[in-house]
């Protein structure tokens, strides 16, 4: 490279590095405001810029209106510009139609603004035209560093600053708090925040993204994994276009601060999300098995989302592979809820120790159940040490207690408090009772930093939250690094089988031994070569499915039996008649499939499932982001809803699940390896005590190849 190319390159380098601190300082003055302008304030009440200027009235900071005509609105300076402002401000709020948003950005930016919120919809999420406007505005956010939150969202809240940037009334009630809400959806964020403020926990920052031109939920991350006042995240996910860029930025956000997350997309709602954000659903089992394997906890509702979130911001589980909880109830029928919740979710509720239960039995009454749960009747004032003694069990990494509210016998942090001091292990309580009861036990546990759950069910929801983000965080730390095998020659297909299954040899995997004939005079001469009993298959590249028109025979064991096999393949309409391909039979053993596909978002995802060529009925199947490593192969194993099939289940063979996550971690590198391939299947893998064998393999090339 010649010193002229040198010194242009790295000056560009140093530009892109400046304009990169820049959107970052700019991405913490858009939520974290010293002064605001609303753009588009009204004394209309029924305008949005109205109710943002009133939402915002309380702001401490200092808060200014732009507006061509008027000199006061609201009892706040107007300016006809923003050239005329005074100073730049940390955030514009943008009140006004699409069609003047673009201009109006492109101003802020060139007065230094940091950031915009624009309020109204209009942009992508309408069409072409739509989409045109919201490109200028990116446009303007990546050239300038000016930071834009939205369009087509209801903004933002930042109690703890004052900062109340939406047009909706009422979201200025919502308390402060610990947790922080990121939703591409501004309703879901206000309904977010409300459902925090009902369980007295509030929140940090609370965003709805909207069409996401600029800030997007990686940006979230970020800022809240520095942000000194979040303590958990809950996250609201409808489209992910960068999928694999949010999940390297997970992996690094959530061993700081966990992250509950809902996904959309469990039934086909796909009109409907382009409709509404403007992004095409993908699908959702590779977007929920992506956050898992990120360290994040996924939850189905949004009441779910929010209690998981509020434990989250006051305990957390240490990594673990697998966690032992305790459960101590004042009420035998809610405790049975509980524990069937838990089991179902595979938390072990194990014995307690001898010496523990010696000191529970000296506490409680005869006929009580002591061994876990432990079930104290109505507590009485034995019920602290109870407590205690459970806890201070080297088995138990939590607790939970549930008691319905009765405060002339049972002082929630009363109760508590010698067992949290003792031990430090997380201890969750969980009630029913009137509502004054209810808001005096929240407040006396918060100073203990002790969650609570209103009902059994809530409670449940809590162990299990605590248990899936210790075991998450072990798995991550666990984690493959993305590494990428000996340059490797960029290969074209089409592939038949033969060559499909020599690639899979190349990468370790166990195919059997066969010969490729491409005449019927090969086939007869390779026949005597092989081991008896034999399967033949057609071997055409336009047969994809060979099964489904009847081009696979087994149990050839003479020649008779083969030449019949040979004639059958050959009456199969195709391109290359009496291609075929002969191979040795496996051992008997449990058929999986194991493939790879490239992810448009997520890029490389692996899939194991039971049932080999049954595997679309059985339906049983689980996904993870390449590269996998040995935790997250048996992890994945373990999630299998029949698993017990690979555990030597009623005569089958026990399987070698080591072989098992080799072939699954070889197809994801397989796949990292080679951009040009877009998919593998391996269906059926057949595994046995000793080995995983490919019986038919799959690549699939993309449009160049």
């Amino acid at each position: 490279m010649s010193q002229a190319r040198q010194s242009a390159a790295s000056t560009e380098a140093a530009t892109e590095s400046v304009l990169e601190d820049t959107r970052r300082a700019n991405l913490a003055r858009l939520f974290k405001p010293q002064s605001i302008a609303v753009v588009g304030a009204s004394a209309d009440s029924a305008k949005a810029g109205s109710q943002a200027l009133k939402t915002l009235s309380r702001f401490p900071g200092k808060l200014v209106c732009v507006h061509p005509r008027e000199t006061e609105i609201q009892g706040f300076t107007c300016y006809p510009s923003f050239a005329d402002l005074p100073e730049p401000v940390d955030l514009a709020v943008l009140a006004i139609p699409a069609q003047h948003c673009v201009k109006a950005a492109a101003e802020a930016a060139e007065r230094g603004v940091g950031g915009v919120f624009i309020v109204s919809g209009g942009f992508g999420e309408t069409g072409a035209e739509g989409a045109k406007l919201q490109d200028a505005l990116g446009e303007i956010c990546a050239r300038t560093g000016l930071r834009l939150l939205g369009p087509n969202t209801s903004g933002f809240v930042n109690p703890a600053a004052g900062c109340i940037a939406s047009f909706v009334p009422g979201v200025d009630t919502i308390g402060t708090g610990h947790v922080s809400v990121v939703a591409q959806s501004g309703g879901v964020n206000l309904s977010l925040g409300y459902l925090l403020d009902r369980l007295g926990e509030g929140v940090s920052i609370a965003a709805g993204l909207g069409n996401a031109v600029d800030v997007g939920t990686r940006d979230m991350l970020d800022l809240l994994a520095e942000d000194e006042n979040t303590r958990a995240i809950a996250l609201h996910l409808e489209g992910v276009t960068d999928g694999r860029a949010l999940f390297e930025t997970l992996k690094r956000v959530t061993p700081r601060k966990p992250v509950a997350a809902v996904v959309a997309g469990r039934a086909d709602i796909g009109e409907f999300a382009v409709s509404h954000t403007g992004n095409l659903m993908g699908s959702r089992e590779r977007t929920v098995a992506a956050l898992t394997q990120a360290g994040a906890v996924v939850v189905d509702t949004l009441d779910e989302l929010a209690q998981a979130a509020a434990v989250f911001s006051r305990r957390r589980l240490q990594p673990k592979a697998s966690n032992a909880m305790a459960l101590i109830t004042g009420q035998a029928g809610p405790g049975l809820l509980i524990t069937d919740a838990l089991k179902a979710s595979g938390i072990a509720l194990p014995e307690l120790g001898p010496t523990t239960m010696e000191k529970i039995e000296a506490l409680l009454p005869p006929m009580t159940f002591i061994k876990n749960p432990v079930d104290t009747g109505r507590p009485g004032p034995g019920f602290p040490e109870i407590v205690r003694a459970v806890a201070e069990d080297e088995a138990i990494d939590a607790v939970l207690v549930f008691g319905i509210s009765e405060p002339s016998v049972l002082d929630p942090a009363t109760a508590l408090r010698p067992a949290e001091q003792a031990t430090g292990k997380p201890i969750v309580f969980g009630t029913l009772g009137p509502a004054k009861d209810l808001e005096k036990a929240h407040d006396d546990l918060a100073v203990l930093g002790t969650p609570m759950a209103i009902g059994p069910d809530r409670l449940a929801l809590a162990g299990v939250a605590l248990d899936a983000d210790a075991r998450h965080q072990w798995r991550l730390s666990h984690a493959a690094r993305t590494t990428l095998s000996p340059v490797r020659e960029q290969l074209t297909g089409p592939f038949d089988e033969s060559a499909a299954k020599q690639l899979m040899r190349s990468y370790g995997i166990a195919a059997p031994r066969s010969v490729l004939c491409k005449t019927r005079e090969a086939a007869l001469a390779a026949f005597g070569d092989l081991q008896k009993p034999l399967v033949v298959k057609i071997a055409a590249e336009d047969v994809p499915h060979k099964t489904e028109v009847g081009g696979v025979i087994l149990n050839v064991r003479d020649e008779p039996s083969f030449s019949a096999a040979l004639d059958r393949i050959a009456a199969i309409p195709t391109k290359t008649p009496n291609r075929v391909l002969i191979e040795e039979m496996a051992p008997e053993g449990v058929e999986l499939i194991v493939g790879a596909v490239r992810d448009p978002s997520w890029g490389p995802c692996v899939v194991i499932g039971l049932g080999g060529v049954q595997a679309e009925a059985v339906s049983d199947s689980v996904v993870g982001l390449a590269p996998l490593s040995e935790t997250d192969a048996a992890v994945m194993l373990e999630a299998l809803r029949g698993k017990k099939l690979l555990d030597g289940f009623r005569g089958l063979p026990k399987c070698d699940r080591t072989a098992i996550a080799s072939v699954a971690i070889a197809v994801g590198q397989l796949l990292l390896d080679h951009p040009e391939i877009t998919e593998v299947e391996i269906n059926p893998l057949r595994v046995n005590e000793t080995s995983a064998v490919a019986l038919d393999a799959l690549v699939v090339f993309g449009e160049k190849s």
